[in-house]
């Protein structure tokens, strides 16, 4: 595992500095699993100004958007091009990957990319490996990702989660309460989300998980499985969802059905995950700063290409934010993608 995959003492410690100068000033980066790193000496620029493609999963959240606009930042300050290519859903994993093949003919310098299948994304990360072009993957601290690539650049998703799972024992542990989970769709990213709050939970007898079922990562999936799991479980005191898309689809299930009494969990930080938090319609959630997430991986991968980065994984922050947490971070709108829809 990474050494000491995901530890919540560094985890604590980052989410201080979750500041622009974090972002350029990154920590060291910790090694990937044995034979999971690609030698950055073998990477080989083709252009004198370095073109970037940023390719996330989906273009339907918010949250890749952010960190694109934090990579955007860094390119422009950096002097390098860059530009997003994606598909609209999160779930047409076949549509990413002939965006990935597309891109492999037009002489890029570097890929910064997310998937939802890891699996069906390395063949043609290794061709990208292969080659010379620089890989970095986002959003995620995959210690071994299928194929070697040269760089991970995200939270510990396993720790974000177990802390909401601790904040949550802290605020309603003292009595019995039945969960329900909103996964995402099955791949690394849900596993070790989910994975994260039920380690937190484990061994707490007034914790009882009841339903765990896949919100497809959007509103829509979030809407459908919390109607799904609230009306076939009426005596759910609180849902955990994988990102804040379904946590918000789960909370309109939520105000449909007049319970205004359920805790909702969420993990991200999106913009609006955090408004509807400031607005009481959601609990909490793990706050995983995209936009620095976005600048930390620009900077590493502008270094990569210079040969002056490692490789590895570079753990960006992380905080559990409730409605007075929320407001807080909202008050700072330069470090937030889109914009709130008012100033707080």
């Amino acid at each position: 595992m990474l050494r000491n995959l995901m530890n919540t003492t560094l985890a604590a410690g980052f989410a201080v500095m979750a500041t622009v100068a974090y972002a350029e000033n990154y920590p060291t980066p910790v090694p990937l699993n044995e034979g999971a790193q690609a030698p950055i000496d073998a990477i080989a620029p083709k252009n004198e100004k370095f073109r970037i493609a940023y390719m996330p999963p989906a273009t339907e959240f918010n949250y890749y958007i952010a960190i694109g606009e934090g990579i955007k930042a860094v390119a422009a300050e950096a002097g390098v091009e860059v530009f997003m290519l994606a598909p609209q859903s999160g779930a047409d994993i076949n549509g990413q990957m002939g965006m990935i093949q597309d891109v492999l003919t037009q002489d890029v310098d570097a890929i910064i990319f997310g998937t939802h299948d890891e699996f069906a994304a390395a063949p043609l990360i290794k061709k990208a490996v292969d080659s010379g072009i620089a890989v970095l993957m986002i959003n995620s601290d995959i210690p071994n990702f299928p194929t070697p690539i040269h760089g991970v650049v995200g939270y510990s998703q396993r720790s974000g989660t177990h802390n909401i799972a601790d904040w949550a024992i802290e605020n309603y542990g003292d009595k019995p309460l039945k969960v329900g989970i909103i996964e995402g769709q099955p791949g690394y990213h849900s596993t070790e989300r989910v994975g994260g709050f039920l380690d937190g939970i484990e061994g707490n007898e007034n914790f009882e998980v009841v339903v765990s079922i896949d919100g497809k990562w959007n509103v829509e999936g979030g809407n459908t499985a919390g109607m799904d799991i609230l009306q076939s479980h009426p005596d759910l005191d609180m849902v955990f969802a994988a990102n804040d898309y379904m946590i918000i689809g789960a909370s309109f299930a939520a105000k449909a059905l007049g319970r205004s009494d359920i805790v909702l969990l969420g993990n991200d930080g999106d913009t609006s995950g955090l408004e509807e938090i400031a607005a009481g319609n959601i609990t909490a959630t793990v706050n995983t700063s995209p936009f620095l997430m976005g600048k930390a991986a620009m900077h590493a991968t502008v270094d990569a290409l210079n040969g002056t980065y490692p490789g590895g994984w570079i753990e960006t922050p992380t905080s559990i934010e409730d409605k007075d947490g929320a407001i807080s971070v909202l008050q700072e709108p330069t470090k937030l993608f889109p914009q709130p829809s008012k100033e707080y």
